[in-house]
């Protein structure tokens, strides 16, 4: 049998193995590195916390970028709207709860 090609109706490519095995490697260092920044204890928890931070969103940008095959081209303009659309959104709605949670703890729980 033979292998289908990873192209889509577009003509772009899906990755390739290098390409996967790249992402990988990254995932994994982030993943240990966050393990090393708590189980060390050599970082202060807000320390802890900032790098867990830092070294999480690097490796959604590894994972968006290696796996997902998000980039600036025309050809994902429209995922990468649709993208940045969903993470604003949840980024409201977390804020919002979060503001809602912390307005309501100071007006009503603290008397």
């Amino acid at each position: 049998m033979t292998q289908a090609p990873t192209t889509t109706m577009t003509g772009d490519s899906h990755g390739s193995y290098p390409s996967y095995l790249i992402g990988f490697v990254l995932a994994v260092i982030l993943t240990v590195a966050s393990f090393a920044a708590v189980m060390s204890h050599a970082l202060s928890p807000g320390m802890a916390l900032a790098a867990l931070t830092v070294l999480a969103v690097v490796q959604i940008v590894v994972h968006l970028v290696f796996f997902l095959h998000m980039n600036t081209s025309t050809e994902q303009s429209w995922n990468l709207m649709c993208f940045i659309f969903a993470a604003a959104s949840v980024i409201v709605i977390i804020g919002g709860t979060i503001f809602i949670m912390h307005d309501t703890a100071i007006n009503m729980m603290s008397r």
